[in-house]
């Protein structure tokens, strides 16, 4: 990121001014490889969705860029991790799940069987109903119950 800069304008939007001194004005972070490499390259895209700079890693930026992007990451990549299912009320969809994740106990609407996707070797992404996407991080590693209860799913 050298010869660039990075701040929030007034309205918290995030403001990219490039060696060549263009502004750009509502740049997000994108993530190139969310899932598989969180912690490597990723793209400041504009609000006409075209790429303003790329970023190899993160952490090679400095201290105040890194805490920006940080912190514009995680507003716009939650995504709870499941470690119990509780609950479903039905096998067929839609059917609503009272799950345990790492931020408390909630429900979730699984709209079909398609909005479960594998994400290599037994991770799993769950994309409820409002879009939200809940991780389970290793399904072989759930409670037997909640094995038995994901596997109606799959």
């Amino acid at each position: 990121m050298s010869g660039m800069q990075l701040t929030r304008d007034a309205h918290g939007r995030l403001v990219l001014v490039l060696a060549d001194g263009s502004h750009h004005t509502g740049v997000l972070p994108v993530r190139a490889f969310p899932l598989s490499d969180p912690a490597g390259a990723l793209s400041l895209v504009g609000p006409d969705g075209r790429e303003c700079a790329w970023i190899d890693r993160l952490a090679d930026l400095p201290t105040e860029a890194r805490t920006l992007l940080g912190e514009e990451l995680a507003r716009r990549e939650f995504a709870p991790v499941i470690e119990a299912l509780l609950e479903v009320t039905t096998f067929t969809t839609p059917s609503t799940w009272t799950v345990r994740t790492d931020r408390g106990t909630t429900t979730l609407v699984l709209k079909g069987e398609e909005d479960i996707r594998r994400l290599g070797g037994s991770a799993l992404l769950v994309t409820d109903s409002h879009g939200v996407g809940y991780r389970i991080a290793d399904a072989r590693a759930l409670d037997k119950r909640s094995r038995r209860l994901l596997e109606r799913f799959l």
